[in-house]
C-alpha cells in the first residue's frame, strides 16, 4: 500500500472496483452456509416428503439462511461506518465527537475506547498549543523589540506592533513588501549580531539587529529582531554620570573643605592689628594644609586623567608563567604561593597585564594581613580561555556594587581606581574580570580570563620550576 509524502495534499479516493468489502463480506457469510445447505437439500431430496412440501422447506431454508447472512454483514458494517466517521472528524478537527460501546474486551469497543482516548488527547493537546499560541503572541506584541519574519523570497509575513511602530506604517500596508522596499535587505545576510547606526521611519539612533532562520511547511523563512539600544545607553550614561560626579563631589568637598576653613582662619588672624607672636606658625602650618589638600586634589585629577587616557594594549607573545612569577617577585609584604598550571604562550601587553596583576595581588595581601592567611596564584586553560585567578583568605568581598565604580574605596588611603583601571585593561584585551567571595571558606577570588585566539600551548617544554 502507497503512502502520500509528509506534506503533500491528500489524494481523492478512488471508487472501489469490483466488489466491494461489504459484497464480500455476505459471500463470505453464504460460502459459510453452503456446506450445510448442500447437506440440507440432499437430505431433502431423499426423504419422503413430497415435492411441494420439499420445495416449500428448501426456499424457507434459503431465505432464513439469506436473512441471517444480512444481519452478520450489517453488525459488522455498521460498527466500521462508524468508526470511519470518527476517524474523519479527527482528520477534519473536530474532536469533540465520541464513539460508543467503547469498551474493553471487545474487538469493535476496543477500537473505539482507543479512538475516544486519541480524539480527547489530540484536544487536550491543541488546547494547550493554541494557550501557547496566544501567550506567545501576547508576549510578542507587549515586546517594545520589533520582530519581523521573511519567507524564503524575502517578502515580509509577520510583524509585530513594535515593528510596525518602527516602520511607521501598520501590517495592512506592509504585508507582502519585500526587504529591499522596507530597507531591511542587508540585514537578512547578516550571519552575527551586528550594530547600525540608521534613520527608520519611527526613529533614528543605535539599533542591535539578529537574524535567525526558521522553517514553516518545509520552507526556510527568516526571522529579524531589532532593538533600539538608544535609550538603554542614554540610560546608562546617565547613571555613570551620576555615579562619577557624586564621588568627584566627595573628593572635591573633602580637599575644597579644608582649604576653604584654613583660609578664613588666616584672613582672620592676619586681620588683627597686634599679631600674636605665633603667628607666623599659624601661617605657616595653614598654608602647609592647604598645600596638602591641593596636591592631593592635584593627585585625585591625574588619576582620573590617567583612567581617561588609558592607551591601546601592544601585544606581544608571552610566557604566562613567566609573567606569574615576574609579578609575584615583586610582593615583598607577603610571599605568594604559584600553583603551576599549564606551559601556554599567548599573546598580550605584558605591561598593562602586569599592572593588572600587581593590583589586584595588592589587594589580596591587604585583605590578608590581618587574617593572618595565605595568597595564592594559579591559571588554566579552557576551551579558548586562559583563566588566571588570585585566592585570598582574607575577609571577603564587602556588600557592596560599587567596586568598580571610579573612586570608590573601602580601604583607607585608597585611591579607588586599581580595580577600574584593572578591568579596562583586562576589556580592552577582549577578556573579563569578576571577583566573587569563597564558598569553601572566607576569603576572595579575583577571576581573570583572557581570549586565546593565537595562543599556542607549549606541549614540548618543561615546567618552570617554582620561585
Amino acid at each position: 500500500m502507497s503512502s502520500a509524502p509528509p506534506g503533500a495534499e491528500p489524494v481523492n479516493p478512488q471508487r472501489a472496483r469490483g466488489w466491494i468489502y461489504e459484497r464480500r463480506l455476505l459471500a463470505g457469510a453464504l460460502l459459510t452456509a453452503a456446506p450445510a445447505l448442500s447437506g440440507l437439500v440432499t437430505a431433502l431430496i431423499t426423504s419422503p416428503l413430497s415435492a411441494p412440501h420439499m420445495w416449500v422447506l428448501c426456499c424457507s431454508v434459503v431465505f432464513a439462511t439469506l436473512v441471517i447472512a444480512w444481519q452478520v454483514r450489517r453488525q459488522l458494517v455498521f460498527p466500521l461506518y462508524t468508526l470511519s466517521n470518527l476517524l474523519e472528524a479527527l482528520r477534519e478537527g473536530d474532536y469533540s465527537m465520541r464513539g460508543s460501546h467503547a469498551r474493553r474486551g471487545d474487538a469493535i469497543g476496543d477500537v473505539v475506547w482507543e479512538i475516544n482516548t486519541l480524539s480527547a488527547t489530540l484536544r487536550e493537546q491543541r488546547l494547550a498549543a493554541e494557550e501557547k499560541s496566544a501567550l506567545f503572541s501576547k508576549v510578542i506584541a507587549a515586546l517594545d523589540i520589533a520582530v519581523l519574519a521573511f519567507d524564503d523570497e524575502r517578502h515580509l509575513k509577520l510583524l509585530n506592533p513594535a515593528a510596525e511602530r518602527l516602520l511607521g506604517a501598520g501590517f495592512e500596508k506592509l504585508a507582502g513588501k519585500s526587504a529591499r522596499a522596507l530597507g531591511l535587505d542587508d540585514c537578512l545576510d547578516l550571519f552575527e549580531i551586528r550594530m547600525f547606526d540608521r534613520s527608520f521611519p519611527g526613529g533614528s539612533g543605535r539599533w542591535e539587529v539578529r537574524r535567525a532562520r526558521f522553517r514553516e511547511h518545509g520552507r526556510p523563512h527568516d526571522l529579524l529582531v531589532i532593538t533600539d539600544l538608544s535609550r538603554a545607553l542614554r540610560e546608562e550614561e546617565r547613571l555613570a554620570w551620576q555615579r562619577l560626579l557624586r564621588v568627584l563631589g566627595h573628593e572635591l568637598n573633602n580637599s575644597l573643605a579644608p582649604i576653604r576653613s584654613m583660609a578664613a582662619t588666616l584672613i582672620k588672624l592676619l586681620a588683627n592689628e597686634e599679631l600674636p607672636g605665633d603667628w607666623r606658625d599659624d601661617a605657616r602650618s595653614g598654608l602647609n594644609v592647604i598645600g596638602t589638600r591641593a596636591e592631593a586634589l592635584s593627585r585625585f585629577m591625574g588619576r582620573y586623567t590617567a583612567l581617561a587616557q588609558l592607551p591601546p594594549p601592544r601585544p606581544r607573545r608571552v610566557r604566562v608563567d613567566e609573567l606569574a612569577r615576574r609579578v609575584v617577585r615583586l610582593e615583598q609584604r607577603l610571599e605568594i604561593n604559584v600553583e603551576d598550571g599549564p606551559p601556554v604562550e599567548i599573546h598580550l601587553d605584558p605591561d598593562q597585564i602586569e599592572q593588572v596583576l600587581i593590583n589586584l595581588l595588592g589587594n589580596a595581601v591587604d585583605a590578608t594581613t590581618s587574617a593572618d592567611g595565605s595568597v595564592r596564584l594559579r591559571w588554566r586553560v579552557q576551551a579558548e580561555w586562559l583563566e588566571v585567578e588570585i585566592v585570598d583568605d582574607g575577609a571577603g568581598l564587602p556588600s557592596s556594587e560599587n567596586l568598580f565604580v571610579p573612586f570608590f574605596t573601602t580601604k583607607t588611603g585608597g585611591s579607588g581606581i586599581g580595580l577600574v583601571l584593572a578591568r579596562q585593561i583586562v576589556e580592552a584585551h577582549g577578556g573579563s574580570l569578576v571577583l566573587e567571595n569563597r564558598v569553601d571558606t572566607h576569603g576572595c577570588v579575583a577571576q581573570l580570563r583572557l581570549p586565546r585566539r593565537q595562543a599556542r600551548e607549549r606541549a614540548n617544554t618543561t615546567p618552570a620550576t617554582p620561585a
